[in-house]
């Protein structure tokens, strides 16, 4: 008899483990690859738990609930059949002591709003942030400016244009830099990255795997606008009048035959946005802590960039190039053509039209409201949300008509067919702006 009641009281102590053991909220809620009618929706728990989550029309009334099989620490769900341009409240659902019964809420009750339709205009918000993952004060500096920028405004969605997560981009890194750093963002506003070469120590494109691509879900189907791309490293998406394309600068085939750059004409040719915004990480112009001009540079992949991919681009009828990596601000004219090294550059050739773009400065820049080839477009190193440069940097690229070795996070805001540009700096200062408008 001594074995059974040994058993029995093993039993009743680890039952009794279970029972004081509390599911805890390790990561997020953290949203992903939104579309009109739905919302992916991730977090992390230290218990294997069902994914539950409970959400609906107001904060009291979470009468609709949406599921994933299995039950994880990684939790993945999609809320589907929603109505664009709405906003929804959303809590984790823990299970009931009763099969199907709703259980308690975990990590309290938040809200998002769905995009609107895609095609129609509607005022945006898009904030930027190159290179932030520093886990330091610059990094919430630079944060905490521009939550005091947007407080009455609030903000649509937000983009992080690679080395999101310093120093290897690890789940630890990511953790610190990204989801301890930008929690009330996350779990209310989508977020849509790109690679940089900091996350690509522990990510590779080439099988989809690593941290980078474990931690985000982001449209491979087409399925929040554009073409199917295949793959998280390259993707498009589309919100209210505007089309966004992510490239992967680090890792995937630059080369013109490659199939990103097939996916990205098929893409570009295929959508009827008013706007076009292209992001990746490695700049076509820099002369901050790096050098477009060398070969030796980023193996390359500026020159890369700019040679090959740029020339589709500005085909195609894209309006801005967002980069980071160099971690200063950068800003040109608007320009068209110049695919070669600075020296070459000559400003009676490859500027469509100089000046600041600023209202009672040099005048906004104008550009066709039918899409036309070779345009131009404005080219911007936004890579300085985690940190400036320390070193002096040379930033005299010809190219650029304002150079910046400061802090801070870059603004987009469209309403209808003007385009206004801001870069905020680590103390709150609008440091450079401008003004894009289709005629």
């Amino acid at each position: 008899m001594v074995l059974p009641r040994f058993s029995l009281l093993l039993g009743l102590l680890m039952l009794g483990q279970q029972m004081q053991a509390a599911t805890s909220l390790l990561r997020g809620p953290y949203l992903q690859s939104a579309t009109p009618t739905s919302m992916v929706i991730r977090w992390r728990t230290d218990y294997s738990e069902p994914s539950l989550i409970r959400y609906g029309p107001a904060a009291d009334q979470l009468t609709f609930s949406a599921t994933a099989a299995g039950v994880h620490t990684e939790h993945v769900v999609q809320l589907s059949r929603l109505t664009p341009d709405t906003r929804y409240y959303y809590a984790i659902g823990l299970p009931g002591k009763v099969a199907l019964e709703p259980g308690p809420l975990l990590g309290g009750t938040h809200s998002f709003v769905t995009p609107p339709v895609a095609g129609p205009a509607k005022p945006t918000r898009v904030w930027v942030l190159g290179d932030p993952g520093t886990k330091n004060a610059t990094q919430m500096a630079v944060r905490d400016a521009y939550t005091a920028f947007t407080a009455q405004r609030g903000t649509d969605l937000w983009l992080m244009l690679g080395d999101n997560a310093y120093p290897d981009g690890t789940d630890a890194d990511y953790q610190k830099a990204v989801f301890d750093m930008y929690p009330e963002y996350l779990r209310t506003i989508p977020l849509w990255p790109a690679l940089g070469n900091h996350d690509a120590r522990t990510a590779s494109s080439l099988t989809q795997s690593g941290v980078y691509y474990s931690i985000f879900t982001l449209p491979t189907r087409g399925q929040s606008g554009g073409v199917a791309s295949g793959t998280e490293a390259y993707y498009a998406f589309d919100h209210a009048n505007i089309h966004f394309v992510c490239l992967d600068s680090h890792d995937s085939d630059r080369s013109a035959s490659g199939a990103m750059m097939q996916w990205l004409k098929a893409d570009l040719s295929n959508t009827t946005r008013d706007w076009i915004i292209a992001y990746f990480h490695h700049p076509t112009y820099t002369k901050g802590t790096h050098d477009s001009d060398s070969d030796k540079d980023s193996e390359g992949r500026m020159n890369d960039m700019r040679a090959i991919f740029l020339p589709v681009l500005e085909s195609l009828g894209v309006d801005l190039v967002l980069t980071g990596h160099s971690h200063v601000y950068e800003r040109s004219m608007l320009l068209d053509g110049h695919y070669g090294k600075s020296p070459t550059f000559d400003a009676t050739r490859h500027v469509k039209q100089a000046g600041d773009g600023r209202e009672g400065g040099g005048g906004v820049y104008r550009k066709p409201r039918v899409r036309t080839s070779h345009a131009g477009e404005v080219s911007i190193v936004t890579g300085s949300a985690g940190h400036a440069s320390s070193k002096p940097v040379a930033l005299n690229h010809p190219a650029m008509v304002v150079s910046l070795n400061e802090a801070g996070s870059s603004i987009i805001d469209i309403n209808g067919l003007r385009l206004d540009f801001t870069f905020l700096n680590e103390k709150g200062e609008k440091r450079d702006w401008f003004t894009l408008l289709k005629e």
